[in-house]
């Protein structure tokens, strides 16, 4: 999934691209909030959804139009009386209809079959949309902007937009609509800590004398707001930040080693891995890196190999066989590097005391490579 995001990314950072609703062909500026009778004209709006079981989908839906000013002091109806859903500003994951210029945003009507990549075209992702996504899809871009203090047309809304979608938000839209993470074969582990478990588990078990779900659902949407902006925070103040260190470290690696194949981070810890698959691809002239080199927290020095791919625990180049498990003064010996610390069991990182010391063991297995096999000719017999 994260491959997807990086391919379009500088598409993302010249933002913002037109939505095109297919069902209603819209500027979403242009929507209108929907008209209802109110007891007073200074009532809060109201936003509707179901009672009953609840879950993540509709929770995240009615906790991200809270976080926005029109809806801050909204009262949330919890209801399947049609009658009581039409007085309602806003209507998420119940009503049987998708209808953007009446802010009704429903998802379970056979007719419905529309994804981020549907009804905003560009957008690569495919999953089918949860009330989550269709709020996200329609207010995500005010909602970003308002939560980071800046305008829409902000490159970093658009990034951080598409980020957040493919991280946070298309997992509640699939896991709701049941869509497996797998297109094939068995799971090999079950996954029961999921937002949208927690969030289920939140509702009264079936023996629970009180069957009542209101207090429940408002525990349900404090978490997965908890949950949204914490990992806004994250994305908008360490993913994004470290996209500049990843691209210092490439521009200065022939300074590092002549092979270009090692870099170094100015800071231990940052997120690398995304960005530098993303910015290598257009490295002139073309190479592969292979370690980057930094400091832990402990300011000792660290040597990691780059995974094949993003979330792969099979290294590109892993660190020679004969120093895998070994620590101090068994590992310098078999290194022939004075100061090493530790190299892992299956060889995708090491440590060492020192800069010096962890470039070199870069540097021996880079040296220790076998060479690629001569390209055949099948002309030649």
């Amino acid at each position: 999934m994260g491959c997807r995001f990086l391919r379009g990314l500088p598409a993302l950072l010249s933002w913002p691209p037109r939505f095109g609703v297919r069902h209603c062909m819209h500027n979403l500026e242009s929507v209108q909030p929907s008209k209802r009778p109110r007891s007073s004209p200074m009532a809060p709006p109201r936003i509707g959804t179901h009672n009953g079981t609840f879950h993540c989908d509709e929770a995240l839906a009615c906790a991200l139009l809270r976080l926005l000013p029109q809806y801050r002091d909204a009262e949330i109806v919890r209801t399947r009386d049609p009658e009581k859903l039409a007085t309602c500003d806003i209507v998420v994951d119940v009503g049987g209809e998708y209808d953007p210029q009446r802010h009704r945003y429903d998802h379970h009507q056979r007719s419905f079959t529309e994804s981020m990549s549907s009804l905003s075209p560009g957008k690569p992702w495919q999953t089918k949309l949860s009330s989550a996504g269709l709020i996200y899809l329609h207010f995500g871009h005010k909602l970003l902007a308002q939560l980071l203090g800046t305008s829409e047309e902000d490159s970093v809304v658009g990034t951080l937009y598409d980020k957040m979608y493919e991280n946070f938000v298309e997992e509640v839209d699939a896991v709701d609509n049941g869509i497996s993470q797998w297109e094939g074969g068995e799971p090999r582990y079950a996954l029961t800590t999921t937002l949208s478990a927690r969030v289920a588990r939140l509702n009264p078990t079936w023996n629970q004398p009180n069957q009542d779900t209101e207090a429940g659902f408002k525990r349900a949407m404090d978490l997965v707001r908890e949950e949204f902006l914490q990992r806004l925070d994250f994305y908008q103040h360490s993913w994004l930040p470290a996209r500049a260190l990843v691209e210092e470290a490439l521009a200065q690696r022939f300074q590092v080693d002549p092979s270009g194949e090692i870099i170094e981070l100015a800071k231990g810890g940052c997120p690398w891995k995304e960005h530098l698959y993303h910015l290598e691809s257009g490295l002139v002239p073309p190479v592969t890196i292979a370690f980057v080199i930094y400091t832990d927290q402990a300011g000792q020095w660290r040597v990691q190999c780059v995974p094949k791919e993003l979330h792969s625990f099979q290294s590109r180049l892993p660190l020679p066989e004969s120093w895998r498990g070994l620590r101090d003064e068994a590992l310098d010996q078999v290194s022939g590097i004075p100061g090493c610390i530790f190299v892992h069991a299956s060889g995708f990182i090491g440590g060492h005391h020192t800069r010096k010391g962890a470039l070199s063991m870069a540097r021996a297995t880079l040296a220790q490579r076998p060479a690629p096999m001569p390209p055949t000719n099948p002309l030649i017999q």
